[in-house]
């Protein structure tokens, strides 16, 4: 190949030459040498680049579509997830409690709460000992859980009790790893007190999280414990939680409590015995409306895109994908969003969303209002975060436009005029070459000609001179 090029190279400087000295034809054998293979392969590369050009557009067409949903799906996605358009709870009192949503189920009114005693965990401190370095013994350290009431103890047998394996030599601080190691519910540490130092257990939450700790080997019996046991200090008994909720009492195992009013999770926080506090709901209604509109806006600049993308002799005029995504909109407000639903709120439809004969979206505000007016759970429970909703049904849109597994959709398009434009450079590259190979050879053969015409030239000068001699001699 080199060899070539420099071959070529030389017979072109070499017929320049030639036709500046005023020898051979006289014509600029390499520009026609050019100009002949371009012309030869003119047409080709213009129905190359049209194409490549057409690709191009389809691309950026079919993109911008795609760049279009995502920011859409997006958008609502965080807005939904925001909380900001359910009806959230809130407690009066936050030092008493904390309150979200638990489900998608949207519940209303108010509540009152009535806080009397926050679960606990039981936790013991053990007999003190001289460091955390002390050696304790070796053995087996059993945990047995159940209920701890006064000096009794009601083992809950549905529970295994965890053996705990003491090695010799172990310590304190040995101890307390290997009980956080056995994961069994009950965290141990190691703290320096004015009287020494002592291994502290804390349980779960709830009456039912109450333990005792039995030493299977003499050498550990100072870390034994039982009701009524002289060994360690009992510093908390485990308990449930009980509080009012609209003057009923209610027991929880834990201060997390998702069963005492429908849809709320409440952490509790603090007592309030004798001044109950309010769970309430905000309003998301002037939220939605505004939110319904801006998701109107955002659809119509999707299907806009769509409508000049698809229109006759447009870029993705004949695109399947760009056709199933706009079907896929013009069914959007008749479609049930809400299978499960009890009230009028079932549709996008039923939230104002107004399909006109363009394929564009308008807000119908007064059937908004009258949904909201007649099942206002039922709206806000659209915008949770859940399987169904406004959200999942805009998120299924996208995914399936955006997917390449499926032929009809947008990304299995932008994928195939991809996989196009790279065939398509590869013939390019391929005529180039091709192109290049004719004018090398027509070079060459120009070159070789222009040598010939040069040197009969040469000799009929060189006769034409011989013969004026002659007969200037005669």
């Amino acid at each position: 190949m080199t060899t070539t090029t420099s071959s070529t190279s030389s017979a072109t400087t070499t017929t320049s030459l030639v036709t500046a000295l005023g020898g051979g034809s006289g014509v600029d054998m390499t520009a026609l040498a050019n100009n002949l293979a371009n012309a030869q392969f003119a047409s080709r590369n213009d129905r190359l680049t049209a194409k490549s050009d057409k690709l191009d557009a389809q691309i950026s067409a079919a993109s911008n579509i795609k760049s279009l949903m995502l920011g859409l799906d997006t958008s609502l996605g965080t807005l939904v997830r925001s909380g900001s358009l359910a009806r959230t709870p809130s407690v009066a009192n936050a030092a008493v409690a904390g309150a979200t949503l638990s489900g998608a189920s949207q519940p209303g009114g108010s509540y009152s709460l009535e806080v009397t005693r926050l679960a606990s965990g039981q936790q013991l401190a053990s007999t003190p000992y001289a460091s955390t370095t002390s050696a304790v013994g070796s053995g087996t350290l059993s945990l047995k859980f159940g209920t701890v009431s006064g000096g009794s103890f009601a083992q809950d047998t549905s529970r295994t009790a965890v053996d705990i394996t003491i090695p010799a030599g172990a310590t304190l601080a040995d101890v307390a790893g290997l009980i956080n190691g056995a994961d069994a519910g009950v965290s141990a540490y190691v703290t320096t007190t004015v009287d020494g130092a002592q291994l502290v257990l804390k349980g779960a939450e709830g009456a039912a999280n109450g333990f005792v700790l039995e030493a299977g080997d003499p050498s550990l019996a100072a870390l034994a414990w039982a009701p009524g046991s002289s060994n360690g200090q009992l510093m908390s008994t485990a308990g449930d939680a009980a509080f009012k909720v609209d003057g009923l009492s209610m027991t929880a195992k834990s201060n997390t409590v998702t069963d005492a009013i429908p849809g709320v999770k409440l952490q509790l926080a603090a007592t309030n015995t004798g001044a109950p506090t309010t769970v309430s709901f905000s309003d998301p209604t002037s939220a939605i409306a505004t939110s319904m509109q801006d998701f109107v806006d955002a659809l119509n600049e999707v299907v806009s895109a769509l409508n000049s993308a698809t229109s006759l002799g447009a870029d993705l005029a004949n695109d399947p994908g760009a056709r199933a995504l706009k079907r896929s909109l013009s069914s959007l407000g008749g479609t049930t969003i809400m299978p499960n639903a009890t009230g009028p709120a079932k549709t996008l439809a039923d939230l104002g969303l107004k399909i006109q004969r363009d394929g564009t979206f308008t807000l119908d505000t007064s059937r908004l209002s009258a949904t909201q007016s007649a099942d206002p759970k039922g709206v806000a429970a659209m915008f949770t975060n859940g399987v169904h909703g406004v959200f999942a049904t805009v998120d299924k849109i996208y995914r399936s436009a955006t997917s390449t597994s499926d032929a009809y959709s947008l990304g299995s398009s932008i994928a195939g005029y991809t996989k196009k434009k790279t065939s398509l450079a590869t013939e390019k590259t391929d005529l180039a070459e091709q192109q290049e190979k004719l004018r090398a050879r027509l070079v060459s053969q120009y070159t070789a000609s222009e040598t010939r015409i040069g040197t009969s030239k040469s000799t009929l000068a060189m006769l034409t001179n011989q013969i004026a001699q002659w007969n200037k001699s005669s």
